[in-house]
């Protein structure tokens, strides 16, 4: 891998870059403390470095996106990149109206823009991701990708009609599964639509919960009561995702 890192990478690390970095769609379900974050500066990286992208849109929970900004770019991003990176904020005074206006400046520059996954719930937000989206080539990364498994949530659909700009699309969470196997849906469906064959969340529900028939004021609605052919869905990630616990 020609490529001179600023910061030596664990074996795992290098593995998942191995994997993934040329791949337009990849999922890193890395677990908290093994190093996620560099992974996907690094492959930002690599990507800048062969003319493929020249511009990164992060989209991270509100408590994280300010390390994103402040530490791990920093501290990962190779010093022989320039990189204008902006931290997306709701109120837009003269200042942040200029840093914003400086993602846009024609360059050799790598652009950064980082957002809290609430802002995709925003029309403010939405259309200011479409902007940066379509003027550059780049990678959208969904840091914790828990956060979009409602289909039914506004930033989930949102993010998903967004993604159709992206050249490369990465999620990344150290356990994609936080109540049942029907969270993975969405998180694949936003890297592509066909990972897993499903096209709706309800064909995949079919395919993958066992449904009861429950009666609750008078109504008859669907529960989920069980699961089926998990083996087979474990076997649908293994060639777009990298596990480290």
């Amino acid at each position: 891998m020609n490529y001179k890192f600023k910061t030596k990478p664990y074996a795992h690390q290098l593995t998942a870059l191995e994997k993934s970095w040329n791949r337009e769609t990849y999922a890193y379900f890395m677990e908290m403390g093994t190093g996620k974050t560099k992974v996907l500066i690094d492959n930002v990286a690599m990507l800048y470095d062969k003319g493929k992208v020249n511009g990164v849109l992060i989209i991270a929970p509100k408590g994280v996106v300010g390390t994103w900004y402040n530490q791990e770019i920093p501290t990962h991003m190779p010093d022989h990149i320039e990189s204008v990176s902006v931290l997306w904020q709701s109120n837009i005074n003269k200042k942040q109206k200029e840093k914003l206006n400086s993602l846009f400046k024609t360059g050799q520059d790598l652009h950064i823009l980082i957002m809290n996954v609430e802002s995709l719930s925003t029309t403010k937000g939405v259309e200011f991701a479409e902007k940066f989206l379509n003027s550059h080539n780049t990678l959208m990364a969904i840091d914790e990708s828990t956060t979009i498994k409602n289909p039914k949530a506004k930033r989930t659909k949102s993010i998903l009609i967004l993604s159709k700009n992206a050249k490369y699309r990465r999620i990344m969470t150290g356990s994609p599964v936080t109540k049942n196997p029907l969270d993975l849906f969405t998180q694949c469906y936003f890297l592509d639509p066909f990972h897993l064959n499903h096209e709706s969340y309800y064909s995949f529900r079919t395919r993958y919960a066992i449904m009861k028939t429950a009666n609750i004021s008078g109504r008859q609605i669907q529960l989920v009561s069980g699961f089926k052919n998990l083996g087979e869905l474990s076997e649908k990630l293994t060639p777009f995702s990298y596990r480290v616990l």
